[in-house]
């Protein structure tokens, strides 16, 4: 096998296989031997026919395709490893055959996506807000409400209309013009009322129905609504109200501290003002640094190839799905009531996508140009105080970890000596929060 790498357009590479007659012929064996259970001829007994009585039956090309799979799949990684110090492979590619593709003129041409060049733009002395947020007596307070509401005793509620933070069971028929559409209906739903689960002015027209009552709520849909076809269209929601579970907050006293992990009350609010305060910290450094990247990603660029940008929009799919579960609610189940598909919803993502992935690559053209690396002395201090948190000594440790997990620290530790230097070389301007 011979091979050719070409730049190409849009951050890819054009890779061109060649290979020679013998090897065509070696793939095309393998591939008879790996598929011919699939085929059946009169005569034979399936799986045993001759590889040329088989393509004289079905036709010369019966192994082309699976021959060329062989091929493909035995070189192309090896190539990406050859090449390395060259490029880096961000996605699948697109496969295709050389144009004057014959029995003695095989080949394969793999437009890869690429990580793409980054042109820096300004990254030191220049002024970038460093945030900080401050935890307030109201702050622990809410904390420990929403605690309280988490373990709160689900009750029957027949004496009163429905309220807000009420777990309204409902009917609703949603029409627009008078004619259903579809999503837009369901039997027996359980919404709870402040949510925000469904689009405004549906939840604020629940509250305050009445067990047994039937309501129409007219409601209009965002413009920015994921499906087209209902964005700023009026609507109207027949509801039907079947029952109401509402909530029994625990008082906060000693024995809700105990079942809090604390000895008091007041020893409970100071762990909740440590949590919070802890969390803050870390809001005010993920803010800080991402506003590092977006002020030296303005002056900035990158030919971001689709791989890329489609890879970060499919994980921020999947946070949405986890969130979703969190609540006990199927991602599909979620795009069917608001009328789009998969694709459709991901593609809301693609600004922020393409941020992110400019950001990420800023971040790691500052790491290669300002030359910053992380000792074998910091990587293991770092294996030995993740060994320590498990209760393990660290040669025990290492032998349980995965070389992943060793150049995962190692990077971290040189986005975190990067974070540092940026910070040391620009103008960080304090902003409260």
């Amino acid at each position: 096998m011979k091979y050719e790498v070409a730049a190409n357009e849009k951050s890819t590479v054009r890779i061109t296989m060649t290979f020679t007659p013998e090897e065509w012929t070696e793939a095309n064996n393998k591939a008879y031997i790996q598929n011919r259970h699939k085929y059946s001829v009169n005569g034979f007994r399936k799986g045993k026919a001759p590889k040329y009585i088989l393509e004289n039956f079905y036709g010369k090309s019966l192994f082309y395709e699976d021959a060329l799979n062989l091929l493909f799949g035995e070189n192309y990684d090896k190539i990406l490893e050859a090449e390395k110090e060259n490029f880096t492979a961000v996605g699948d590619p697109d496969l295709s055959l050389i144009d004057d593709f014959s029995e003695t003129n095989v080949g394969i041409v793999a437009v890869t996506p690429v990580k793409p060049d980054v042109t820096l733009g300004a990254y030191k002395g220049i002024k970038i807000p460093k945030y900080e947020y401050t935890v307030t007596d109201a702050d622990v307070q809410r904390d420990i409400d929403a605690a309280r509401e988490r373990i709160a005793e689900s009750v029957q509620v027949t004496d009163r209309p429905a309220q807000t933070g009420d777990t309204a069971k409902i009917d609703f028929v949603g029409t627009i013009d008078g004619k259903p559409f579809d999503g837009g209906s369901a039997d027996g739903y359980d919404l709870t009322l402040g949510s925000g689960q469904f689009i405004p002015g549906f939840e604020e027209g629940v509250v305050g129905m009445q067990i047994g009552e039937k309501r129409d709520v007219a409601v209009t849909f965002p413009e920015d609504y994921q499906a087209e076809n209902l964005r700023g269209k009026p609507a109207v929601f027949t509801v039907t109200l079947h029952a109401l579970t509402g909530k029994k907050l625990p008082e906060l006293d000693e024995a809700f501290a105990k079942k809090m992990g604390s000895e008091s009350v007041e020893a409970y609010k100071a762990k909740v003002r440590e949590r919070l305060e802890k969390n803050a910290k870390s809001r005010g450094v993920n803010e800080t640094e991402n506003a590092i990247l977006s002020e030296i990603a303005k002056t900035s660029s990158a030919e971001i190839p689709d791989a890329m940008i489609d890879a970060e929009e499919e994980r921020s799919l999947q946070r949405v799905e986890y969130n979703l579960m969190y609540q006990g609610v199927k991602l599909d189940d979620y795009l069917s009531y608001i009328g789009t598909t998969r694709e459709e919803y991901k593609k809301q993502f693609e600004a922020e996508a393409r941020t992110a992935v400019l950001h990420q690559l800023v971040l790691e053209k500052i790491i290669e140009v300002e030359k910053i690396s992380a000792t074998e002395e910091e990587i293991e201090e770092k294996i030995a105080e993740q060994a320590k948190s498990v209760g393990k000594e660290p040669e025990e440790y290492k032998k349980t970890m995965d070389p992943r997990q060793v150049r995962y620290i190692e990077s971290d530790l040189k986005v975190t000596k990067a974070f540092d230097f940026l910070m040391e070389s620009n103008e960080m301007v304090k902003t409260e929060a």
